[in-house]
């Protein structure tokens, strides 16, 4: 926005202050001229020219006092009004920074607390947040062109393959790029997904986590008897406000990460849902192989695969628990994942209870 240029802060308040100051001095000034010819004084003997004589006595100190006033708030002002302003200039100079990409750099405002401050720390929690976010886009939209990039090179060597060869078994040709191009499609929809999720672009209504529950339960039934995996459910009625189509999601990913991370064979898969007086829980628990705290820590990462999911026949696109962490996040909820101790791991989801309206009197 183009603007006209004006005087600086420092220039207003320089001036302000010597205003002031010069107010201050005029009013002193007729204070004192008011008591010399205004009141009667004690033993003074007042003659006609008192006033005349009094004024050519009064009038060189004060043209002098207010000429020093002047001068010394204009030279004071500026002075103060520099130090008062110095934590504003390096908070401009951190956004200027940021502005040209660089997001690392931090303000620190030292001294005690006070307005500047408190915006100065404000300031660097942005920055903060900012960096790990972009950091985070960056990663993502690596992770996405490779694992996009993937599939449309094999589906691209094996058309020229067939090219190359017209007698070689097209059969498998097409089978194999059937199932590559699946899971492109896969990959995009839940790219698509996960950046609805992001931008919160869903209506909320009602929704009761356990019914959730049950429905993704029986959806992946024939998934987890092919995987020998057993489902456990239970728990109370959870209502929570939100997207029931997001949260059927959220459900079913947990569900299914949770059967695929399992053990070879006779595991097990608890899901569970509980109430409490602010908040709604959905737990999902699995067997399986032992995790480290570190291995947790980057579950929710988009497409961080664990060395088992990449050995099965349903490998899935990386994004499962990126998506439950975003729809968790959408909703104004936590998503928290814990080792067990006797392996496998445990999710909890927690959203805010969807608290009914108290009747009208």
């Amino acid at each position: 926005m183009d603007r006209a240029p004006g005087m600086s802060v420092r220039l207003k308040l320089t001036l302000s202050y010597a205003g002031f100051l010069m107010l201050a001095g005029v009013l002193l000034l007729v204070a004192a001229w008011t008591f010399l010819t205004r009141v009667s004084h004690v033993g003074l003997i007042i003659q006609p020219d008192y006033t005349l004589a009094v004024l050519r006595a009064f009038a060189p100190t004060a043209a002098v006092t207010l000429t020093f006033l002047l001068v010394f708030g204009l030279g004071g002002g500026w002075l103060l009004a520099g130090r008062m302003l110095a934590p504003l200039t390096r908070i401009t100079e951190a956004t200027r920074l940021a502005t040209d990409g660089s997001l690392s750099h931090r303000i620190r405002l030292p001294g005690p607390e006070d307005e500047f401050r408190e915006l100065a720390d404000a300031f660097d929690t942005m920055l903060a947040r900012l960096e790990a976010h972009v950091a985070e886009q960056q990663r993502f939209a690596a992770n996405a062109s490779h694992e996009l990039r993937t599939p449309l090179a094999i589906s691209k060597t094996l058309l020229d393959l067939a090219r190359a060869d017209p007698d070689h078994d097209t059969g498998r040709i097409i089978d194999r790029l059937h199932t590559v191009n699946t899971r492109a499609i896969d990959a995009t929809e839940a790219l698509l997904l996960l950046s609805r999720a992001n931008q919160r672009s869903f209506a909320r209504e009602p929704v009761d986590l356990s019914l959730l529950a049950e429905e993704a339960t029986e959806t992946l039934l024939p998934l987890a008897e092919k995987h020998g995996v057993t489902i456990e459910t239970g728990g109370d009625i959870t209502p929570t406000r939100g997207s029931q189509a997001l949260l059927l999601q959220l459900t079913t990913n947990l569900v299914q990460n949770a059967i695929v991370h399992n053990l070879p064979e006779r595991g097990t898969v608890w899901v569970t849902t509980a109430v409490g007086p602010r908040s709604t829980v959905l737990t999902v628990e699995n067997t399986g192989e032992p995790l480290t705290p570190h291995q947790v820590s980057t579950l929710t990462e988009p497409f961080q695969r664990g060395t088992e999911r990449v050995h099965t026949d349903h490998a899935g696109v990386g994004l499962g628990l990126a998506i439950a962490k975003t729809i968790t996040g959408a909703h104004d909820g936590t998503l928290t994942l814990t080792p067990r101790p006797a392996g496998g791991l445990r999710v909890t989801v927690e959203l805010a209870a969807n608290q009914p309206h108290p009747p009208r009197r």
